[in-house]
């Protein structure tokens, strides 16, 4: 494995970091109230979410909306409600992080890993003007904070496959200064579906290409390796000031995509975040906050390991991509009265993407050339949020003015946008057991530089330079009922999508185009309880998404990536004696058959599947816990997204996309002593 290695580019901003940070002076910041109830919120992610550190995973396993696009053992993409891609924003601590390659080989939620995390909040629609592109709904990770004293937890995780983690925080400080560390390691061989088959023999069954199979000397490569550092520091030296500085590394090593044609030589991600916020400044300023944030990430994937790169691999190709995020944005927020709170804010980012081949041998004439031609996106923005808070109701609403320029290094045309944004949104407490929420909004994302510009190995444009922004006009209506054993909340939704972008494809170049469209569905989630230690929580979704008109010579009208009916259900209990405690549980997760599926696009029907899964957690003592799990208890053979060709995926013999089946029966086994 290469060594961990930070860039010098990192290793200055962390030393300017810290000299800025322990020059300034600062204290604990109040947080504005907001409204949640319409939000999903996930809490102690790190001490839960123990099986691995793949985000997506969890993701999937605990909110209905959420579907994960599998591409190996780790590192892959989320749907939610029927969006994916930049459709959905991925924020880490308020900063924004892309993914470097075209092929969502490392999706953003992939650079943020579990055991990094505090708790998530997943907004559904579009109702959040504080960032740029937040089109179906945003997903906002809160990383593990420091906390005062000496605090910290080593634990190991081992499971099937011969898959090993190992991780250790170690936090302390005081009030005026607190600081974390975090490190983690893990790797994995190749999972086995219910059939028993790795990742070779899924390929060998689906009997995709033979040059795109992997070569026999490699046929038995682990999965994937990973390794990351976490450190957050936050400083209080003056009553209402507070600066916080985080760093966050990963580094991801032969990273195995089965089914694409090529596979991750490795994967780097660096993430800095500065923040500096100043409270009770006046009557016109209640709370003003600083953010810079600096994410970077390095993606080349190759043909190295598979029969394509030839004898010795002296025919490799390699597609290298590196994508760049910087963004900085203030707010202030004031009272105008008691029951009324207004936020205003400037918010600005530049992403640069950056893309080119590197062949050897019979690849050498491609040397060079460009896939992605150093493109920058810049956006500035502003935006103002008001809160008004009556007897029985909260209204909010918000707007934000982007403008956006795109702008490629060579000689493919610039893009210009700008949109405005908007939304209301409103809880009513009916009675003490019952609460309605409901909203409307506008929201908008631009296309991306692979969506314009992007070039295939084969030379041929695969972008389309002259799209449209997507804009998503929604109303959202729902309900909270508390009842004494039970707490349900009802959520139905309707999404037009004017300027959709999407792929097609039967054109042999500029694949991508404008549709107007529309997503509807509804979930309902909630959590009944049998005794104080025996409860049940469900989550239940369904979506539908239609095309206006089928695409030109097309005649399929459903939309890409619509997960069917989903279920998520769990059994829990919790124990308690005067020795000993814990929480055992057992979960059912399934979908309905995958009927509605765009067939003219490369999906395919899927049929319906269901899997158990149990874990138990016991604490022997207060400071040591031990978690043991089973997943897909029955080893069910499955495959849980479908192959939209917006995705470069392997056809098999029988000319269809091929199918990534999920982990069969997976047993896990984690400790973990804190203290």
């Amino acid at each position: 494995m290469r060594p961990f290695k930070i860039s010098n580019k990192n290793i200055s901003l962390l030393t300017l970091s810290v000299m800025s940070a322990f020059i300034s002076m600062q204290a604990e910041a109040e947080d504005i109230p907001a409204i949640t109830i319409e939000a999903t919120k996930i809490a102690d992610v790190s001490g839960e979410e123990v099986k691995s550190a793949d985000l997506s995973e969890a993701l999937t396993r605990r909110v209905p909306t959420i579907s994960i696009i599998r591409r190996s053992g780790i590192a892959n993409d989320i749907i939610l409600r029927g969006q994916n891609k930049d459709n959905i924003n991925v924020l880490y601590d308020d900063a924004k992080i892309y993914g470097a390659c075209p092929n969502r080989m490392d999706a953003p939620i992939s650079h943020i890993l579990s055991n990094n995390i505090d708790s998530i909040e997943i907004i559904e629609g579009p109702y959040d003007v504080e960032n740029f592109g937040t089109l179906s709904g945003a997903v906002k990770v809160t990383s593990k904070k420091p906390e005062e004293d000496l605090h910290g937890d080593v634990s190991v995780n081992f499971g099937s496959w011969n898959y090993e983690r190992q991780a250790m925080t170690l936090s302390g400080g005081n009030e005026k200064v607190k600081g974390l560390v975090t490190v983690s390691r893990e790797s994995s061989d190749q999972y086995r579906d219910g059939n028993g088959d790795d990742f070779t023999q899924q390929m060998d069954k689906q009997n995709v290409p033979a040059m795109t199979k992997y070569k026999d000397q490699y046929r038995n490569l682990d999965a994937y390796k990973k390794k990351t550092f976490m450190s957050k520091f936050y400083f209080n030296l003056i009553d209402n000031q507070e600066m916080g500085i985080s760093y966050t590394a990963n580094r991801s090593d032969d990273v195995l995509y089965p089914s694409g044609k090529m596979d991750a030589l490795y994967d780097d991600s660096n993430i800095l975040n500065l923040d500096y916020t100043i409270t009770n400044l006046g009557e016109y300023s209640k709370k003003l906050y600083f953010q810079y944030y600096d994410s970077d990430v390095t993606h080349p994937m190759s043909n190295f390991y598979r029969n394509a790169s030839g004898p010795n691999s002296s025919n490799e190709l390699i597609s290298k991509l590196e994508t760049r995020m910087q963004g900085f944005k203030v707010k202030n927020s004031f009272d105008i009265d008691p029951t009324m709170e207004a936020t205003i804010g400037l918010d600005t980012s530049n992403r640069n993407w950056d893309g080119h081949y590197i062949g050897y041998g019979t690849k050498a004439g491609i040397n060079g050339s460009i896939s992605i031609d150093d493109v920058d996106t810049k956006n500035n923005a502003i935006f103002a949020e008001l809160e008004k808070r009556f007897t029985d109701f909260t209204l909010n609403v918000g707007g934000r003015y982007d403008d956006t320029s795109i702008k490629p290094d060579g000689t493919q045309r610039d893009n210009d946008y700008d949109a405005f944004s908007a939304f209301a949104k409103g809880t009513y407490q009916f009675n003490p057991a019952t609460t309605f929420f409901g909203g409307v909004g506008k929201s908008s994302r631009v296309p991306d530089a692979r969506e314009l510009y992007w070039v295939g190995p084969n030379s041929l444009q695969g972008g389309t330079s002259n799209l449209d922004d997507t804009t998503n006009y929604e109303i959202d209506l729902g309900m909270e009922n508390n009842f004494q054993d039970l707490t349900l909340k009802t959520k139905v939704f309707y999404s037009w999508l004017k300027d959709y972008i999407y792929f097609n494809a039967d054109k042999s170049t500029s694949n991508f185009e404008n549709i107007d469209a529309t997503i509807y569905g509804f979930d309902v989630t909630g959590v009944y309880s049998f005794s104080d230690n025996i409860y049940l929580d469900f989550g239940l979704a369904y979506q539908r998404g239609k095309k206006d008109k089928a695409l030109h010579g097309q005649t399929d009208k459903d939309l890409a990536n619509i997960t069917p009916l989903k279920l998520n259900l769990g059994m829990n209990y919790d124990y308690y004696t005067t020795d000993m405690s814990g929480t055992a549980r057992i979960e059912f997760v399934g979908t309905d058959s995958w009927d509605n599926y765009d067939a003219d696009n490369g999906e395919q029907k899927l049929s319906g599947w269901g899997v158990m899964n149990m874990k138990v957690t016991h604490n022997l003592t207060r400071n040591f816990e031990l978690t043991g799990g089973i997943d897909n208890v029955f080893d069910k053979t499955y495959a849980i997204n479908n192959t939209y060709k917006d995705l470069i995926l392997l056809t098999t013999g029988g000319g269809d996309v091929m199918l990534m089946n999920e982990p069969g029966r997976y047993y896990y086994f984690n400790a973990a002593f804190k203290f």
